[in-house]
């Protein structure tokens, strides 16, 4: 087999085809980030080690409010606190809609200019890489960015009305955005979207039925008009909902945590329509194993879920701070030494 450019790797893996080598990918957290810095005196430690993604995610832009804040507002006019652990998003710091009134909506302002040049400049940046963009807090986790957790769950229950009036809203927006870039070589549109607990999902299958099914369609389907790979991001236990996806149009999920799925039984039963991108536990071995385990238990996960393609070897999230610099290089290890 001629070697393959990591475009070209990756898209034979997600048309369910075999590799010369399975496709892999790292991301980190801040904080991951600076101690991968710190252990290995490289701050680029990870641009020559042959990832094969390069993404870019929009979600709102939030910015620093005033200086010394850890308040950041986004394009949405939701207000993000960044003053506890999480750095990379926080949590929301209040409600921007109090009661189920439509009428408390703002439209989010999308700058458009500044929107086409970070994907220019993304895709100047790409190399050999397969391109993915996307929106991130796209549906169920924008409509609680507005409303706060519990409220949009009541409403889902006390104002159905109300709830499909601003997915509406929000589904237009993102369409928006898919439609600008649908004018690009992006190769796959991404959605983050967190539906899962670690047993279930967060509204159970028959509110995300009714409520987020029809919305990811419209989303996926607006992708697909320009022939792009799908791929959702959803943590937690999705499980009931697989075969609504794989009917919407989903064509990669991410993130497939093994300390909820039986991962094989999952490939087996809809590995045919369905990639799967992640797999190395970022709940469980990456922070609390040994390297050598960590190697171990990888390589593993590669060979059985690459079999027919359909798989990209990655942590099943954004590295947190608690894994230790020592076991993102043991995972690295053996993506490398394929």
């Amino acid at each position: 087999m001629n070697k393959m450019s990591r475009r070209e790797r990756v898209i034979k893996a997600l048309e369910h085809k075999n590799t010369d080598i399975v496709p892999y990918n790292i991301e980190l957290t801040q904080q991951a980030a600076q101690n991968l810095k710190k252990y290995t005196g490289d701050p680029a430690y990870l641009d020559d080690k042959g990832l094969h993604l390069h993404p870019y995610q929009y979600w709102g832009w939030p910015t620093e409010n005033k200086k010394g804040s850890e308040i950041f507002l986004d394009d949405f006019g939701v207000s993000w606190n960044r003053s506890g652990a999480d750095k990379d998003i926080g949590v929301i710091d209040h409600p921007i809609i109090s009661e189920p009134d439509i009428r408390l909506f703002k439209e989010p302002y999308l700058s458009e200019k500044r929107f086409r040049e970070e994907i220019e400049r993304h895709i100047a940046t790409a190399e050999d890489k397969f391109l993915v963009a996307g929106i991130g807090f796209s549906m169920f986790e924008r409509l609680w960015s507005y409303c706060g957790m519990e409220n949009a769950l009541i409403y889902m229950i006390t104002d159905p009305g109300f709830v499909d009036e601003l997915l509406d809203k929000i589904c237009d927006f993102n369409i928006q955005v898919i439609n600008i870039l649908n004018e690009y070589p992006v190769d796959g549109i991404y959605f983050g979207d967190d539906w899962g607990q670690q047993k279930g999902l967060i509204m159970g299958p028959e509110l995300w039925r009714r409520f987020i099914r029809p919305k990811i369609k419209s989303m996926y389907d607006a992708a697909k008009r320009k022939n792009k790979f799908v791929m959702q991001h959803s943590c937690g236990d999705i499980s009931l909902i697989l075969p609504d996806l794989i009917d919407v149009g989903l064509d990669c999920y991410q993130t497939f945590q093994p300390e909820i799925y039986d991962v094989d039984k999952i490939k087996a039963e809809y590995g045919k329509d369905l990639s799967f991108w992640g797999g190395i536990s970022t709940q469980r071995l990456l922070p609390f194993a040994s390297p050598e385990q960590v190697r171990e238990t990888t390589r593993s996960l590669m060979e059985r879920l690459s079999v027919g393609g359909g798989y990209i070897a990655a942590p099943t999230h954004a590295v947190p701070s608690d894994v230790p610099a020592k076991n993102i290089l043991a995972m690295l290890d053996v993506f490398m030494g394929q």
